[in-house]
Formats: structure tokens, C-alpha cells, sequence
């Protein structure tokens, strides 16, 4: 199975639940929308799916609709927060949440097919080490693993770099380690303290060094956001779109842009640095 198209495929995903894998992804894809990039935002988490409920979307039809034979995948499509596309997953099925190769092939060949009208696709994965995680990274440009500071989000973290690595050994396929996204930590430095041991216990026992890719702040605004169903990337209630998370969501966008190589590095400015961090 390969994502046969010259279109990035961005991966957030993470070993363990509820460490914020949803929103970043669907706060990265408006983000990247907001800075010109043509984006569809797919949920991968094929059986309990709510990036639409993130969203405040409310899709007629599904992935699930359209694996099943009932709809083309590209009528599936909604138009999402500024502009960006978005492919709904379906939430409570079981026979979805079971992992079966060929529905996993159909979908993959036809998102192969709708990524040529986008500038990046970016993917929500279910949250574990599970087939379609393995699977789905397996094919990505570029893995986003997002995790907390929380001693077992980074042991999960850990272990979801570790079967993704072992998952490629099997395919034969060199594939470059994920990437780190803290989420709700204090600052810049819980960030850089958390991934540096991580890293490094990556480094002893399985000869990968992930890297730091961006953090996000421990932010009421971010919860607030969440349960109006709006990106905290954008305006709502008042509030304004200058705030340390969204400085940081515009870094990390930034460092994914480089790293797919889908905008000139004199556009997009270098990453993610310690000076940066220092100001959000």
C-alpha cells in the first residue's frame, strides 16, 4: 500500500488518548490554511471520529459512506474553517473501528486521488499503536507524535516511536522518526526538558533521536475554544487571535511547511527556535 501522490501527508498522532491529538491537528490544518496552503483535513480515527464536532461541522455523509459504496469519497468533502476541506470519520461503529487491509487500501487510493487538488493533507489518527496508526504512518510524509508532559503520555509516547520504527524494519522502508509536539506544558522550558528525555532514552534503546517539532501552552483558552467547537486559532467570543497558544500553532505550521518542503524556506522562517519560544 503507498500514498501515491506528490502531495505531503502530515500524521498527528499519539500513543496515548486525550493528550490534545485532535486539536492539534484540526488547529494545525486552519493554521496552515490561514497562511495560503490548500488543506484537507482527514479523520483517521476510523471508528470514533469528531473532528467535525471539533469543527462545528455537521457532514451529511462520511468516510464510512463512502467505503461502503453509498457516496464517492470527494462528496464527502466539507468546506471547514477558513477554507479548509475536510473528510468526516465516522463515530461508534465497530465494524470501522476493526482493522481490515483492503478498506484501508480503498481509502488510501482514494485520498491519493483527491490530494491533487490540496497543497497538504493532514491526517487525525486514532490514538495507540493499533494497524491503522502503523499503517497510516507508514505512509506519511512527515509523523507528528503529540504528547504532555504527564509520565505516562511520554511513556506511550515513547512506545508509539518504537512501533513505528519496528513496523518499518518489517515493511523494509526508511522512514524518518516523528516528531515531538509537547501539549500542555508550562513553557518553553517543560517543552525542551520533556523531549530531551524522551529523546534520549530513544536514543539508548532504539537509535532514533526525535525531534522537538513545537509546543502548546496549558491554556483555558484552548478548553474554551473546544467546547464552542472553534479552532482557538481563530477569533471567537471577543478574544482576538494574538495569544501564546496561537504564536505557537503559527511555529509549529511554519516547521511543518519547511519540512514538507511545500513553500520556499525564505517564505516560511526557520522553525522553531529557544528565542521564539521565549516570547509566547
Amino acid at each position: 500500500m503507498s500514498f501515491d501522490s506528490r502531495v505531503p501527508f502530515v500524521l498527528v498522532t499519539g500513543g496515548k488518548g486525550g493528550v490534545g491529538k485532535t486539536t492539534l491537528a484540526v488547529n494545525l490544518a486552519v493554521q496552515l490554511g490561514r497562511e495560503g496552503q490548500r488543506v484537507l483535513l482527514v479523520d483517521l480515527d476510523l471508528g470514533l471520529a469528531n473532528v467535525d464536532v471539533l469543527l462545528g461541522l455537521e457532514p451529511a455523509h462520511s468516510i464510512e459512506a463512502a467505503l461502503e459504496g453509498r457516496v464517492s469519497l470527494a462528496e464527502c468533502v466539507v468546506r471547514g474553517a477558513h477554507g479548509i476541506d475536510v473528510l468526516a470519520g465516522s463515530n461508534g461503529t465497530a465494524a470501522m473501528a476493526r482493522p481490515d487491509d483492503a478498506r484501508r487500501e480503498r481509502l488510501v487510493e482514494g485520498l491519493a486521488l483527491l490530494s491533487n487538488d490540496y497543497d497538504i493533507v493532514v491526517g487525525d489518527s486514532a490514538a495507540g499503536i493499533g494497524p491503522d496508526v502503523l499503517a497510516f504512518g507508514a505512509l506519511a510524509t512527515f509523523v507528528l507524535a503529540v504528547t504532555t508532559p504527564d509520565p505516562a503520555a511520554v511513556t506511550d509516547a515513547y512506545g508509539l516511536v518504537k512501533a513505528l520504527g519496528e513496523h518499518a524494519r518489517e515493511l523494509g522502508l526508511d522512514l524518518p522518526t516523528p516528531e515531538l509536539v509537547l501539549n500542555q506544558v508550562t513553557g518553553a522550558r517543560e517543552a525542551e526538558s520533556t523531549a530531551a528525555k524522551l529523546a534520549e532514552v530513544c536514543r539508548r534503546f532504539l537509535s532514533r533521536s526525535p525531534r522537538l517539532a513545537g509546543w502548546i501552552p496549558r491554556s483555558p483558552r484552548v478548553s474554551e475554544a473546544a467546547r464552542r467547537r472553534v479552532p482557538f486559532v481563530q477569533p471567537f467570543a471577543g478574544r482576538t487571535t494574538s495569544s501564546g497558544e496561537s504564536d505557537c500553532l503559527a511555529r509549529l505550521a511554519r516547521r511543518v511547511i519547511l519540512s514538507c518542503g511545500i513553500a520556499d524556506p525564505a517564505v516560511a522562517s526557520g522553525g522553531i527556535r529557544a528565542q521564539d519560544w521565549s516570547n509566547a
